[in-house]
């Protein structure tokens, strides 16, 4: 069950835990989230919207105010070219709400992913270009967009890029040279020379802080009312949402962003998230960061998946109540549709892999013609966690092959696909996530290229499991877990605090759930304290875990103890990863362990 870690980094806890009032569990957890500085910690515990960066930090959004401001003013035809996914959704909500807000003439242009592809192309262009439009502002996409801003140049149109994604470059003599498009404003916080204090926020917060920057120019105001305003609270929603749904790490700005914006949901403003969360038959009070990335994010991303991306706009835009109903129970049909293919093809993947010499491979390209390319993604992302390695899933598409990639730490994706870009017709992302375009008899030399060039070592890929304390279960009560809720939101960056105790003995248990795929077990500890215990993962790999140590009859006994006999299953005993939940059913409320890892 991989590698466990118990993180040792140190400070002082105790002084850390009187001056914030915290516990020093608490504080040794924060301390191993990297968060050190005073200055940082009183804002991860206390950190509200106004310690958000101001917008004019970014490179460039000076300019980008006020080409829009003249633009407005002049009536010029504006065109918003987003993309199809939930950041590139969201980015394009917040701009298109933020224009109309100071009255210009504005409409939206959404890629379709089959047959536009990513980001920008010559004919979105050239459509743009047909339909009037003056200025062109992208958002979540630009900024490899050399050549067709260069198109829409010559056209004698303006282009405003707005993007969160690396900027793409040469390496000549081993220094990179960088190619930002020569657009008349390009904000993205990953620029060299920008001096943004935090470059790791996605494209609709790099919108969400145009759209602020602009109407307080507008307004003569300063950002922060405009924050505040009945329009700018909906609209960090969406950078929330988007933040969450595009797996930013949710730490320094970004941590306010979400926590923020997860509150303002449970009364959202907004007519059509608020009916996606009744389709999904959430309760609106209790929306987390879960939440969003794995019941209403894939409904979102379903549509740009399987249809076109339009559809979760226009919910966001809905002003009726039926239309945006109709509208959230059409993206919840289509993602339980998308979730079947997808198990489809992680089946056809897993098959494809083991019954070849791909096992062998350090990085796994998979090749699967059929698969609808839309779904590339989510299947690499499955493969990734299966084997513990980066994975790229190639499919047919249109013009040629299609794939996505998903990595894992030790390898940056992005970097590791510029070192053989002449196999593409079109490649980007960054670290842990990619997407590109090749001829079809470029993909074994793709699959050559990669593993050849590839500098992972064996402990790359084994999973290190962090411990955040070693802490027996005693010492977990209601205080403890309400005291950890102040770390929320969890997520990439901040994750659900890691515990560890040795020697837990199981003495019963029980298969709940429809898909009898939980473990619900009576745990004890060295000194007799009994515990309850649930367990959500892969419940028949731990059979298979408990069979194998202690035999078929230990887990039998675990599950039908004779009657009067817990002893039976005492024998099983493991060394537990832990964190402590409250459980709440039918008006009962009790403590229990959530295990995450056993050995």
């Amino acid at each position: 069950m991989g590698k466990w870690m118990v993180a040792a980094k140190r400070a002082d806890f105790d002084a850390i835990a009187r001056k914030y009032q915290i516990s020093p569990v608490l504080a040794r957890i924060i301390r191993n989230r990297d968060v050190v500085e005073d200055a940082d910690i009183n804002r991860f515990l206390n950190g509200t919207r106004a310690d958000l960066y101001a917008p004019k930090l970014l490179k460039d959004m000076d300019k980008a105010v006020g080409l829009l401001l003249r633009k407005i003013a002049e009536g010029k035809h504006i065109r918003i070219i987003g993309d199809y996914d939930i950041d590139g959704i969201c980015a394009t909500y917040i701009l298109y709400r933020g224009l109309t807000e100071c009255g210009a003439h504005v409409d939206t242009a959404i890629p379709h992913r089959i047959h536009d592809g990513y980001g920008l192309n010559e004919h979105l262009i050239q459509e743009a270009y047909d339909a009037g439009t003056d200025t062109v502002l992208t958002c979540d996409n630009g900024i490899a967009a050399y050549d067709q801003i260069a198109y829409a140049n010559a056209l004698g149109m303006t282009v405003i890029v707005t993007d969160h994604h690396e900027v793409p470059y040469n390496e000549i003599d081993g220094k990179r040279q960088y190619r930002v498009p020569e657009a008349s404003a390009v904000v993205d916080p990953k620029q060299e020379d920008c001096e943004y204090p935090f470059s790791e926020i996605c494209g609709a917060v790099v919108a969400y802080k145009l759209v602020l920057a602009l109407l307080a120019e507008r307004e003569q105001t300063e950002w922060q009312k405009v924050m505040e305003s009945e329009l700018g609270l909906e609209l960090l929603e969406f950078a929330a949402f988007a933040t969450i749904g595009d797996v930013m790490e949710l730490r320094d700005e970004n941590r306010i962003i979400v926590k923020s914006g997860l509150a303002l949901m449970a009364h959202t403003r907004n007519i059509g998230l608020r009916a996606l969360i009744q389709a999904a038959g959430i309760d609106a009070a209790h929306i987390r960061a879960y939440t969003i990335g794995f019941v209403l994010g894939p409904c979102l991303n379903a549509t740009g998946r399987l249809d076109t991306a339009v559809k979760a706009l226009e919910l966001f835009q809905a002003t009726d109540t039926d239309q945006a109903a109709m509208l959230a129970g059409d993206l919840k049909a289509m993602n339980d549709s998308r979730k079947e293919l997808t198990r489809k093809g992680v089946d056809a993947a897993v098959a494809q892999i083991e019954s070849s010499e791909r096992q062998q491979d350090r990085v796994l390209v998979v090749y699967l013609p059929e698969v609808h390319e839309s779904l590339a993604g989510i299947i690499a992302g499955r493969i990734r966690e299966k084997y513990g390695k980066p994975a790229f899933v190639l499919t047919r598409a249109e013009e040629g092959v299609k794939g996505s990639g998903r990595s894992i730490e030790a390898f940056h994706m992005y970097d590791e696909l510029t070192k053989c870009k002449e196999l593409f017709t079109k490649y980007g992302g960054h670290k842990l996530a990619a997407g590109l375009s090749l001829a079809e008899e470029n993909v074994d030399e793709l699959r050559r290229r990669l593993n050849e060039n590839c500098q992972l070592k064996d402990e790359d890929f084994e999973e290190k499991v962090l411990i955040d304390v070693p802490m027996p279960m005693a010492y977990a009560n209601f205080d403890l877990v309400a005291e950890l809720e102040r770390l929320e939101p969890f997520g990439n960056g901040n994750p659900k605090p890691q515990f560890a105790q040795k020697n837990v003995r199981f003495l019963s248990g029980r298969v709940l759930g429809a898909n009898h795929n939980v473990g619900k077990y009576t745990v004890a500890d060295e000194d007799g304290r009994r515990y309850e215990l649930i367990y959500f993962g892969d419940i028949e790999r731990f059979h298979g875990y408990v069979s194998e140590k202690y035999g078929a009859g230990a887990l039998e006994r675990l599950y039908h103890p004779r009657a009067g006999e817990t002893s039976g299953a005492q024998q099983v005993e493991l060394s537990v990863v832990y964190y402590p939940d409250v459980n709440e059913y039918r008006g009962n409320v009790s403590l229990q362990m959530v295990m995450k890892y056993y050995q």
